[in-house]
């Protein structure tokens, strides 16, 4: 049985895994997605108190439209097997699993799923080193995977790089995840803003990754969830113009014509399956009378 696919994720909020006072707090900020963290926001001496945290507290945070997930430590990890058998709830969403590199990594990941019950949980992929984001597209087309996040912190350090405020030093790899998991169909969200108190960032940071093909960011704070939500939503101004720009290009195609020119700029089928796109992200029906 194929996992099911990953619901609407603009917004994937983290929240540590030993701190049992916060995990019930995510769920009043309108996140899409909650990550319960057994990996970088759990200490090495708490890993075993976070994997249990993790287990019971998933289920009171469930419902209400949200997606509940844990992360899990790295494979080849001490900790990652006893995560799988004894860190998850049978009711999650998916299982989040970093620093993915290797076929070989994700049918491990799979046989544990299914020796602990837990099969039918797909695995969003960290994809957070040179070899995971080199080899992204056909890691992405693995059964078990049904999305990945690009890790830019991670990936960086991994480099020997300096991560920088412009993006530059990641733009190569995080176009490149994103053109992977379109290729693979698995939806693929955005690096961090590690300094949450840069609201302008996270939303500048939002929007240019909605550009790219992401399909939402991850949040490391509650008060980057609101922005991100935002930012992987169209405008009203772009939602307007979609609408004006394809009843002009389907007037046009009635009479015969393949291209128009709508406002100054020459539209052809392909930037009308543009605004169509728009239209389907704001929820609205291309083909509803206009």
């Amino acid at each position: 049985m194929l996992p099911t696919p990953l619901p609407r994720l603009r917004s994937l909020l983290f929240a540590p895994a030993i701190r049992d006072d916060v995990i019930p707090k995510t769920t009043r900020v309108g996140a899409d997605g909650i990550v319960i963290d057994c990996e970088d926001a759990t200490p090495f001496d708490q890993k075993a108190a976070g994997r249990s945290n993790a287990a019971n507290l998933a289920p009171t945070i469930m419902g209400h439209g949200r997606a509940v997930f844990v992360r899990v430590n790295p494979p080849g990890t001490p900790w990652f097997d006893d995560d799988i058998s004894s860190g998850l709830h049978v009711d999650l969403t998916a299982v989040v699993v970093p620093m993915v590199e290797t076929l070989e990594g994700l049918d491990l990941c799979s046989r544990l799923l299914n020796e602990a019950g837990f099969g039918h949980l797909g695995i969003i992929a960290g994809l957070e080193t040179a070899q995971g984001v080199a080899d992204a597209r056909q890691l992405l087309a693995h059964d078990q995977i049904v999305g990945a996040y690009f890790g830019a912190e991670d990936y960086i350090a991994d480099l020997g790089g300096v991560r920088t405020e412009t993006n530059t030093e990641v733009l190569f790899a995080r176009s490149s995840v994103a053109q992977s998991g379109r290729l693979a169909g698995k939806p693929v969200i955005d690096q961090i803003v590690s300094n949450f108190r840069d609201l302008d960032r996270m939303s500048h940071e939002s929007v240019e990754a909605r550009s790219m093909g992401y399909v939402g960011k991850l949040c490391i704070h509650p008060g980057q969830v609101k922005i991100a939500n935002a930012g992987f939503m169209p405008t009203e101004a772009e939602i307007k113009r979609a609408h004006r720009l394809l009843t002009a290009f389907d007037a046009g195609v009635a009479t015969g014509v393949a291209a128009i020119d709508f406002e100054g700029q020459m539209v052809d089928e392909p930037v009308a399956e543009q605004a169509r796109q728009i239209l389907a992200a704001a929820g609205i029906d291309p083909g509803d009378e206009r």
